[in-house]
């Protein structure tokens, strides 16, 4: 079954708790926090004091994605905060593999993303170490871009490599998804859909879901 996982980039941050808990009563899978530093993104969002807090009113598996610049300094805070994915990104500083052990050592699943412009193939050497590979399809920073269907050719080399090696990873994809692109990616092998105004802008949080899984289970 494809999972949603709603970014909360587009909720409104004054009710976060509530319309947390709404997307999971909505029938979310998890629920996708954007953690932004300022300095790896032009945009800065929350930290590890706001997830811990969040945490206090829902029970939803956390979905978060670092795009910070030095992500294992950080991997106690977020796990404490708890986080049940941690996913950072291969063009961040420090060892790669390091970072992901870090993750695995919290009992948390390590997921790796990358951006638009970076060759899909830097990916190699770590797959066999994830739980997930989160395909940028905007770029990072900001919600509410449009789609870039050229990054679908990434999608294809992934799934690739997941049937050869014979492994388990979760693809996810996140910008610019709705009823649209969301059966393009899944035709592709993505089975973890990151969205956020097309869910957050609906007045019915469980309609938009089940329209989504639709549209994207339409292609599987």
């Amino acid at each position: 079954m494809i999972k949603i996982s709603p970014s909360v980039l587009a909720c409104d941050f004054s009710r976060l708790g509530e319309e947390i808990s709404a997307m999971q009563k909505a029938g979310a899978d998890m629920i996708h926090l954007d953690v932004m530093d300022g300095h790896f993104v032009p945009n800065i969002s929350f930290g590890a004091p706001v997830i811990k807090m969040a945490r206090g009113v829902c029970d939803i598996l956390f979905d978060v994605h670092l795009m910070i610049t030095e992500p294992l300094r950080y991997i106690g805070d977020f796990a404490d905060a708890g986080a049940g994915i941690i996913t950072f990104h291969i063009e961040s500083a420090g060892n790669t593999e390091e970072t992901i052990r870090r993750i695995r050592s919290h009992g948390i699943s390590p997921g790796l993303s990358l951006k638009p412009k970076t060759p899909v193939e830097s990916l190699l050497p770590y797959l066999h170490l994830l739980d997930m590979i989160l395909v940028m399809t905007v770029e990072p920073g900001f919600g509410g871009q449009d789609f870039m269907p050229d990054m679908l050719p990434k999608l294809d080399w992934l799934q690739a490599r997941r049937e050869d090696l014979g492994l388990a990873f979760d693809i996810q994809v996140d910008g610019g998804i709705d009823n649209s692109t969301a059966p393009l990616v899944c035709a592709r092998g993505a089975d973890n859909l990151v969205a956020g105004s097309s869910l957050f802008g609906s007045r019915d949080y469980s309609s938009a879901i089940t329209g989504l899984r639709a549209a994207a289970g339409s292609f599987r």
